[in-house]
């Protein structure tokens, strides 16, 4: 089994910045496959099964990892 991590994932159509942590399990590296729950009525940047590439980002709660792009 992959080691399980938080990372952090935008939510779109909200007026100002705003990050959903979500639970992911780590490929190797700075990939993660997301595999929390999407909450009904919210749309995040990148989908629940999506296979993404993390950042770090500071945000209120120290440096954190957030999807910046899909993985190829």
């Amino acid at each position: 089994m992959s080691e399980r991590a938080t990372i952090y994932v935008a939510l779109l159509d909200e007026a100002v910045d705003v990050w959903r942590p979500v639970e992911a399990e780590a490929q190797g590296g700075d990939r993660y496959k997301i595999v929390g729950v999407q909450p009904a009525g919210e749309r995040w940047a990148f989908p629940a099964g999506a296979e993404v590439v993390c950042v770090q980002k500071r945000l209120e709660n120290g440096l954190v990892w957030v999807a910046d792009g899909w993985a190829k």
